[in-house]
């Protein structure tokens, strides 16, 4: 999809998406929450926008020599539109641009199927399960990707 702008993420940009943050996006993070993770000089977001309107947002931590990513998270309506492909791209860059970082890690729920191929076609390896990761009850898959 030729349309969609990349950009970092500010703090101003959470009134835009705070009311359909929960909504459009899922229960996956809150306003707070991501106000937190945008003051901490540790992470990074970005956000995917069509016809200036946010559509999806990522994230990453930098750890020592590993970057996470924290999520990958797209409008329910622009859902399988390339928007995830996109995010992913720009923050396998991010991560490469980053002084040390060998490699770059995720944890992805065991039932999300459509997240796992995404991770795998960009050259991520399972390397282990976290149990009962997700709401105490759902397995996450650990997946990494050397750089």
């Amino acid at each position: 999809m030729d349309n969609i702008k990349v950009s970092r993420m500010a703090i101003s940009d959470l009134n835009e998406i705070k009311d359909v943050l929960l909504l459009d996006f899922d229960d996956f993070w809150s306003v707070s929450i991501l106000e937190t993770e945008l003051i901490n000089p540790n992470s990074k977001y970005i956000m995917a926008k069509i016809n200036n309107k946010i559509v999806g947002f990522a994230g990453i931590w930098k750890a020592v020599d590993d970057v996470h990513i924290t999520n990958i998270v797209t409008a329910k309506k622009f859902r399988r539109q390339n928007i995830g492909s996109v995010l992913l791209t720009n923050l396998i860059q991010m991560a490469k641009e980053e002084k040390g970082i060998t490699s770059i890690t995720l944890e992805v729920n065991s039932t999300n199927i459509p997240a796992q191929r995404l991770y795998e076609k960009f050259g991520f390896k399972v390397v282990g399960l976290r149990k009962k990761y997700y709401n105490n009850t759902e397995d996450a898959i650990i997946m990494t990707r050397e750089l």
